[in-house]
């Protein structure tokens, strides 16, 4: 089963075949793309199908209407409450499961985020491997505003910032702007709201242009070697190392270097 034939309620979803580049929009615009549990099932098979698709090369992860997402949907999280704590762990898991997935993928996934990206949402956005924002997109983690702990997202947010801003960031539950969200290192690119389609689109494609096969292992290492040892991270760098000399497109590559 290819990208193309995944049928969803609450996404959109779109595959250009020349550049190789698929697109997830979040579509729930009456909740501001509020994370449903049936949401986060629609998203983990779009992106599963984008993954197993070998046409496929970048995936791109955006929102419809006005907002990128709000995050988790307070009904939800006030019905599983309601059930006790095993249905509130179920539901805690599901947005855990996502976040692996994200990290598992072997291809670039891309957060494209326009509007407001708070929450839950704002932690979607940020465990995608790079993230391009347009210069009136908000980031934020307000949870601690509702009683509520971003607990589902801490261990992005302390791998992208450090313990002293990850803290603040979450107990003091101020949105950001997109230009200072990108001085902490939340975000990869902001580009103005006139040109953002554009530019994100372009930047989206040169990346789809890149060695797939060099992406994926660069994405493996630059993950795997997070919690190991120097010495450790030294030695998955020289398997990779390795691994990556073998490949046909570095081979290629080194070959057309070489006749220069």
């Amino acid at each position: 089963m290819s990208f193309e034939d995944g049928v969803f309620n609450y996404l959109k979803t779109e595959f250009d075949s020349h550049s190789g580049v698929a697109r997830i929009e979040l579509d729930r615009t009456d909740r501001r793309n509020a994370l449903s549990l049936a949401l986060l099932e629609e998203l983990k098979e779009a992106l599963s199908l984008a993954g197993a698709d070998d046409g496929v090369r970048v995936i791109a992860i955006g929102g419809r209407g006005p907002d990128f997402c709000a995050g988790a949907d307070l009904a939800e999280v006030e019905a599983s409450a309601q059930q006790g704590a095993m249905a509130s762990l179920a539901a805690a898991e599901a947005f855990g499961e996502l976040f692996l997935l994200l990290r598992r993928l072997e291809k670039p996934v891309v957060a494209v985020v326009h509007g407001r990206a708070l929450a839950g949402g704002c932690g979607l956005a940020t465990a995608c491997d790079l993230v391009l924002a347009c210069e009136s997109a908000e980031f934020g983690y307000p949870e601690v505003k509702l009683g509520f702990v971003p607990a589902m997202v801490a261990a992005i947010i302390r791998r992208n910032l450090g313990e002293k801003r990850a803290f603040e960031l979450m107990t003091m539950a101020d949105s950001i702007g997109a230009g200072e969200a990108a001085g902490l290192g939340l975000v990869n690119r902001v580009y103005s709201d006139d040109t953002f389609a554009h530019e994100a689109g372009e930047f989206l494609t040169t990346l789809s242009r890149r060695s797939a096969s060099a992406i994926g292992l660069t994405k493996r290492l630059l993950y795997q070697t997070e919690t190991q040892s120097f010495e450790a991270a030294i030695q998955t760098g020289a398997e990779v190392n390795a691994l990556a000399r073998m490949t046909e497109d570095c081979r290629a590559g080194i070959r057309a270097f070489m006749e220069k």
